[in-house]
């Protein structure tokens, strides 16, 4: 069914409304888990749901219903942490590219330092190690939360730059900060249970 059809039988019917949370929440979650942590995403999506039923007689369609959508989400789970005063301020990021390129990357944003010799044959057996799985996880709760947005908005959700941009309300310079700072933070620790077997 096209967005126009979905927009339309949600704002003639229950039903047609109910058909559009089916279709999104999945997603919604998605957007709130990178932001927030699973354990308020629920509450999160519950909110945002409120708001698009208000603001969807409302909607222009400048952008795609699923980027609509997963902003709104995304303004909702921030709000979640701004209550909770725990939304990082972004303006020092660009001030702080350069221990960026300092670290692996160079200037065009590739790998300055090779990386460490993996004893596993391949990444897919790699990934398949349990310990290491369960160190990623440990590592992306850790991350502060702009950053963990953007990396799995961008690289795990597949959104473009744009729709990161959007959805977090950054410049593109500062998601790019993020998602380097983020990957650069999970590789030494891939690179170290490589080393130790340890996270």
């Amino acid at each position: 069914m096209d967005e126009d059809s979905l927009i339309s039988k949600a704002l003639a019917s229950d039903q047609g409304f109910r058909d559009l949370v089916v279709k999104y929440t999945p997603y919604m979650r998605i957007v709130a888990c990178a932001i927030v942590g699973e354990s308020q995403s629920a509450d999160v999506v519950q909110e945002a749901w409120v708001s698009i039923y208000k603001a969807l007689p409302t909607f222009e369609q400048r952008s795609s219903l699923k980027t609509w959508v997963a902003t709104i989400t995304a303004n909702t789970a921030k709000g979640c942490l701004r209550k909770q005063s725990r939304l990082p301020l972004l303006e020092s990021l660009t001030d702080e590219t350069t221990d960026v390129i300092r670290g692996r990357l160079d200037q065009q944003g590739g790998w300055s330092k090779p990386l460490a010799q993996w004893h596993e044959e391949t990444p897919e057996e790699l990934l398949s190690n349990d310990d290491l799985m369960a160190c990623i996880k440990m590592v992306m709760e850790q991350l502060p939360e702009q950053q963990r947005a953007a990396l799995l908005l961008k690289l795990f959700d597949g959104l473009s730059l744009d729709e990161v941009c959007n959805i977090l309300d950054v410049s593109s310079s500062n998601v790019r900060v993020l998602i380097h700072r983020a990957r650069h933070k999970l590789l030494e620790h891939v690179e170290h249970f490589q080393v130790t077997g340890k996270c």
